[in-house]
């Protein structure tokens, strides 16, 4: 690991705040306010923020000193500390603070002063009884303040954002995970890891969805968790402005180089579980408060403009208790107000505006609902404060047993132009006429998330702005729309509704809407189709893999054109690794074969095969396009155009659609355990789909070196025939 690039920011917290304070843990993050600066000698202003739980005292001012290091004065440093949140029912169970500082740091490497590694110090303890017997405990943060020069322009690493309830409660017999918020909003992959030398016993820690699972039974009592979340890119980032340019790898590439993964930061959380004694009934809505819609889902991302007033809806039922209140992890100055709806239903509504100061920032928000005997779920969401002139425009929903349909007036959102508003699946389109923006998506396609609300199912989808991937400014509007369904869970939804993404929906004004399905077969009769459920199918090289897409329109007349199909080892069509098996409407691959179908139909086979190198999963996407039938200037008609000279511009006349991305797969790549001639009847019996077996690269090799020998064998032969029989006819001739 390269420390030299790393600030490392050491939060260390070891004596008593107060004779009266018991603590639950905490959070830190920060945040580059202001310019960012290139040159060497500037100083970089690092904001930091900080929650703190604790159960008696959570408002007093803590004292941070910058012990190692320049960090431009030595002196303690102290910042507003505000109670964010406490229990209502008068007794001293639970709080919350938030509290900040800033300070700048030194990028000057000649300085007498300078030093690389900077350490922030405040001494406290003490962890509320436990069963651990902890009681002091230290924080680390480290920070990697150098240029990422994979954005326009270059920026600062955000870090991961991270939060909890003040305190965490679960019958001893009801816990089975605790799922943690672990958000970066760069995108990158965040790794959680339990702090050095920390056991926890009948705990593990799923790293990648940064999530606490019960290996056996804990003991009752308050348990102590201290994490560590680190950030690393998902693609090599070049990093510059610190030192000497250098490099930041993802996880994968790291170990395949024997690299030692360095990650941007690393951010810490600290809380307490208490395990409760045992309830007759786990089941979420009996004892155990249950969430039901509107409900948002742990995870999930919302957005909020500068100076609107941000509402957050929250309903919680429970049938043999009553809520009494709900815990909130949140921004200060929120208000909180809990309504009794009857029949053991209650609704939480935090509101909060975001000033100024807020802009660009993803805030956590975390919540819990209540009861005497037992505690909900913990949920957390993240809060994007964009600027104040971010448009949310209302819009008009409608539902359909297996879809969804958007309809916007442009009146309320005025110089918005379409072509840079997108769904959640980019792949799916938009359509508007002079007065109206709308769109029309399936249950189960375009982005569409399925979630449970409790009593309902909630299907949801969103329309978002975007700028050019190069685009170093812009002058357009950012939009940020969220639509979605709810069905009870007593209705039946459409069949149509499938987890796996089969269905394609699109609306165009000339065509309305249309669909379109891809599957896999397990026959050349294209009659079998492979179950959905059963993917990634399991394929083996050489055999053949049969493909269907088939359009799905009220309209008559129609033609479906397939202009390209091409293979990709992950699901990622626009990614660098691919391979054309049809392109300009051209069969590109010998092995390909289209079968005769009706014109709205395209089914074909290809002979399976892999990616070379260490991929085992292969993905086909192909774009369709539906004409008129029988328009002879539509791109339907015009067939396989096979040089680049004759191809036209796409414009998306009135005489077919535009151009739309299907994808099936994966198809995962298996080496073959046994001969073929050992389990002729097996694909029969199981009904699974056809095997396909992929060539190893050794065996390739093995034919390819046989195949050569072979040819050399062959011209040998024929070079002493030859010879032979030129000798035989010399011979022949000096006899005379």
């Amino acid at each position: 690991m390269d420390l030299g690039r790393l600030l490392l920011l050491g939060v260390s917290l070891a004596a008593c705040h107060s004779t009266n304070f018991t603590y639950y843990g905490s959070t830190i993050h920060y945040i580059i306010p202001g310019a960012i600066p290139v040159a060497k000698s500037k100083w970089t202003e690092v904001q930091f923020q900080y929650r703190e739980n604790g159960r008696d005292r959570c408002d007093q001012q803590l004292s941070w000193s910058c012990v190692n290091g320049y960090c431009q004065g030595s002196e303690n440093w102290q910042g507003p500390v505000v109670r964010t949140d406490k229990n209502q029912l008068g007794q001293s169970l639970w709080c919350q603070s938030e509290g900040y500082f800033t300070r700048n740091f030194t990028r000057e490497q000649n300085s007498s002063t300078y030093s690389e590694f900077y350490t922030l110090s405040n001494s406290g303890c003490c962890w509320g009884s436990n069963v651990d017997g902890k009681t002091n405990w230290t924080m680390q943060m480290s920070v990697d303040l150098g240029l990422r020069n994979d954005s326009r322009p270059p920026t600062l690493n955000a870090p991961p954002v991270t939060a909890t309830v003040s305190k965490l409660r679960v019958p001893q017999n009801c816990f089975s995970s605790l799922p943690l918020l672990a958000y970066d909003p760069d995108g990158d992959y965040v790794r959680c890891y339990f702090s050095t030398n920390a056991s926890y016993p009948n705990v593990t820690l799923d790293r990648v969805r940064c999530t606490l699972l019960a290996t056996g039974q804990l003991p009752i009592g308050v348990h102590v968790f201290e994490l560590m979340m680190q950030d690393h890119p998902t693609t090599v980032v070049a990093m510059s402005g610190y030192h000497t340019n250098y490099s930041r790898f993802p996880l994968n590439e790291s170990s395949v180089k024997n690299l030692t993964p360095t990650p941007f930061s690393r951010v810490p959380l600290q809380f307490a579980v208490e395990i409760q004694p045992a309830l007759s009934d786990c089941q979420p809505g009996h004892i155990q408060p249950q969430f039901l819609s509107p409900t948002p889902s742990h995870g999930e991302v919302q957005h909020s403009p500068v100076g609107n007033l941000y509402q957050l809806e929250v309903r919680a039922k429970t049938a043999q208790t009553k809520i009494i209140d709900f815990q909130i992890s949140g921004p200060p100055n929120m208000t909180k107000i809990i309504q009794d709806e009857g029949f053991g239903v209650s609704r939480l509504t935090l509101g909060w505006t975001p000033q100024e100061s807020d802009r660009k920032q993803h805030i956590p928000i975390c919540f819990t609902a209540e009861t005497t005997e037992s505690q909900s779920e913990m949920r957390c969401i993240i809060l994007v404060v964009a600027k104040s002139v971010a448009l949310t425009g209302k819009a008009n929903v409608s539902c359909t047993p297996n879809s969804i349909t958007i309809v916007m007036s442009k009146a309320r959102l005025p110089e918005v132009d379409i072509n840079w508003l997108r769904l959640a699946d980019t792949s799916c389109s938009l359509t508007s006429n002079q007065t109206h923006i709308m769109g029309t998506v399936s249950l189960n396609a375009c982005g569409t998330k399925v979630e449970d609300g409790g009593d309902f199912l909630v299907f949801k989808n969103e329309i978002n702005s975007f700028d050019a991937s190069n685009a170093i400014i812009t002058r357009r509007y950012a939009v940020k729309i969220g639509f979605s369904c709810q069905f009870p869970k007593t209705t039946s939804v459409s069949n149509h509704y499938q987890l796996y993404n089969t269905d394609y929906l699109f609306t165009e004004s000339n065509f309305g809407t249309f669909g379109y399905i891809f599957q896999a077969f397990k026959d050349s009769n294209f009659s079998k189709k492979i179950d959905p459920s059963t993917y990634p199918v399991e394929v083996q090289i050489i055999d053949i893999v049969y493909m269907g897409i088939q359009a799905l329109s009220d309209l008559p007349r129609l033609q479906m054109f397939v202009e390209s199909c091409k293979a990709t080892p992950n699901n990622n069509p626009s990614g660098t690794l691919f391979y054309y098996l049809i392109k300009d409407g051209c069969l590109t691959d010998e092995t390909v074969k289209v079968h005769s179908s009706n014109l709205t139909q395209f089914y074909f086979e290809v002979q399976a095969f892999k990616f070379t190198g260490s991929y085992d999963q292969v993905y086909i996407t192909c774009s369709v396009i539906l004409c008129e039938a029988g328009n002879p200037t539509s791109r339907c008609a015009q067939g396989c155009i096979n040089q680049a000279s004759r191809r036209r511009r796409r414009e998306s006349p009135d005489g077919e659609t535009g151009i739309h991305y299907i994808t099936q797969g994966p198809f995962r790549v298996v080496r073959e355990t046994q001969s073929r001639e050992a389990q002729p009847n097996a694909d029969k019996e199981t009904g699974a789909a056809p095997a396909v077996q992929f060539l190893s690269s050794d065996t390739l090799v093995c034919v390819g070196f046989f195949i050569s020998t072979m040819i050399v064998l062959s011209v040998g032969v024929v070079y002493f025939v030859r010879k032979r029989r030129a000798e035989d006819h010399m011979a022949l001739m000096s006899s005379y």
